[in-house]
């Protein structure tokens, strides 16, 4: 296929996730203050779009308080500076068996809810946008399966229909895509959709080119994309994914390093993220541009 080059850019900015990084640098963000603070400090470097979790204030781990997202959500809307906010709902999904020659009954990690409590704080914080995580898929540890079933995920996705939320559908292989692409053809969701291309996540898609242009080839024309890698691998994607057509992210959630032996904060990678698309010749666009291009709303402080 020609290449087709983005020339109007949207970054998001992934703030802090869920995984267990929050010790590996102090610029990991746990509380919802620290998280705000972050978010705001991306979006002033060019981030249009915050990606955001949240974690237990003193321990860093992973939560789903629906007071830690009124308050990150609160904070974000009272700034001064405007960015479109994106929170997870990918959490409440997690299968974690025992070990091969016993794996039930299932073992501590295991979070399992239903599909109004995992939307319960898309409800309460109606944010612009929130992820769907398109697929099951073992996922890193070896005993420890991301689930979203058919079922799981018609549910959530006519939720967020019905909430007034734009979904950002996390493809973590080709897969994904085609269930992705049946929830529109059913209705569940509305099309355009808006896809994440998440690579190099085990056990997912590999994060080379000819993995990365596959993904690309069976989004739809008409939908919006953007993608990411891993780590090391951070900003080169940046521009493999601008060059590819689409749009970019970057952010503390996905790598935690400016350069070899330089822990980063998610403004320096926002800004790294913006002398890259900017060198390729693109611009980078801000949140009311992401907002005409992809159909939403801006909501007003609560």
């Amino acid at each position: 296929m020609p290449l087709e080059m983005n020339r109007e850019v949207f970054i998001t900015c992934a703030v802090t996730g869920s995984g267990g990084t929050q010790d590996r640098s102090p610029h990991v963000p746990r509380s919802p203050q620290q998280i705000a603070e972050s978010a705001i400090a991306a979006a002033r470097a060019g981030a249009a779009v915050v990606h955001c979790h949240v974690r237990d204030p003193e321990t860093g781990a992973p939560a789903r308080d629906l007071k830690l997202y009124r308050e990150l959500t609160d904070r974000i809307r009272d700034a001064e500076v405007d960015m479109v906010l994106n929170l997870t709902s990918g959490m409440g999904g997690d299968l974690v068996f025992g070990s091969p020659s016993q794996p039930l009954p299932l073992v501590e990690g295991t979070d399992m809810i239903g599909a109004e409590e995992r939307v319960a704080h898309i409800a309460e914080c109606r944010p612009e946008l929130c992820t769907l995580d398109c697929g099951t898929m073992n996922f890193a540890e070896k005993d420890y399966v991301m689930t979203n079933t058919p079922g799981m995920l018609e549910a959530m996705g006519s939720m967020m229909t019905k909430l007034g939320v734009k979904p950002e559908i996390e493809a973590f292989d080709t897969g994904h895509l085609w269930l992705a692409k049946k929830l529109v053809d059913d209705g569940v969701l509305e099309s355009p959709a808006l896809v994440q291309l998440c690579m190099g996540v085990p056990w997912g898609a590999p994060d080379d080119l000819n993995t990365l242009m596959a993904m690309v080839n069976n989004v739809p024309a008409d939908w919006n994309w953007s993608a990411f890698a891993l780590g090391r691998h951070q900003m080169p994607y940046v521009a493999a994914s601008v060059l590819a057509g689409g749009n970019v992210r970057v952010g503390l959630e996905d790598n935690l390093w400016l350069a070899k032996g330089q822990l980063a904060t998610n403004a320096q990678l926002v800004e790294k993220a913006v002398t890259i698309i900017e060198n390729l010749g693109a611009t980078v666009i801000g949140p009311d541009a992401v907002r005409k291009k992809l159909g939403l709303v801006k909501r007003a402080p609560k």
